[in-house]
């Protein structure tokens, strides 16, 4: 997985080629470690097909906070450019595929 942070997300995010999930996350956070592990496996599913990275929001409060990330975890889906989904909390695996199936429209 990718580290994200204010200096690339523009270049890495915004402007990829294909579909971009962007683990907002913090060192402190319990929840947050236990979503890595499931976002790492599901990074090796979906490999060229969506790129996979993590945002640390104490390290990048400016990109957390641009785009409204009030509590951790939290996994927004981008696609063009643009958000095409998000997930607040740790919702499982399931969970995480449901949000990628839901706002890709693809399945793995």
């Amino acid at each position: 997985m990718i580290s994200f942070n204010n200096q690339n997300f523009q270049k890495e995010v915004l402007q990829s080629k294909i579909p971009v999930l962007v683990d907002f996350f913090a060192d402190w956070c319990g929840p947050c470690q236990m979503a890595g592990p499931i976002l790492e496996e599901l990074a090796k599913e979906f490999e060229g097909k969506i790129k996979f990275g993590k945002l640390n929001v104490d390290e990048s409060q400016q990109t957390a906070a641009k785009l409204g990330v009030m509590s951790i975890p939290t996994v927004i889906l981008f696609k063009d450019g643009k958000e095409a989904g998000r997930q607040v909390g740790f919702p499982g695996k399931q969970g995480y595929l449901e949000l990628i199936k839901n706002s890709l429209e693809i399945s793995n």
